[in-house]
């Protein structure tokens, strides 16, 4: 089993800029110890023949080429529908 000393929680805390405790020190350190004995835990299973599971929703991306559409409509027709342009752009409130 690892063993977390109290020194490599005090130098995670630093690292992470957490200011911690006796008392929270001692028990991250119980926790670290807990959560790496379950990682040694789950290293023992037998995984032979199991397949990754990368995504678990059978969703996949869709790719499209990425061609120009022409089309017949002009910079000046496409600013006449806006509400309000200037200098050849559409003007926007400001968000904030």
């Amino acid at each position: 089993m690892t063993v977390i000393s109290r020194d490599d929680v005090q130098h995670l805390a630093q690292l992470s800029s957490l200011q911690l405790t006796d008392d929270e020190l001692d028990s991250l350190q119980t926790d670290i110890g807990n959560i790496l004995g379950y990682i040694e835990q789950l290293g023992e299973l037998d995984t032979t023949g199991v397949e990754p599971t990368y995504q678990v929703t059978g969703l996949e991306n869709v790719w499209r080429d990425d061609a120009v559409i022409s089309t017949d409509v002009t910079r000046e027709q496409m600013l006449a529908l806006s509400t309000e342009s200037a200098n050849n752009q559409v003007k926007v409130p400001k968000v904030l």
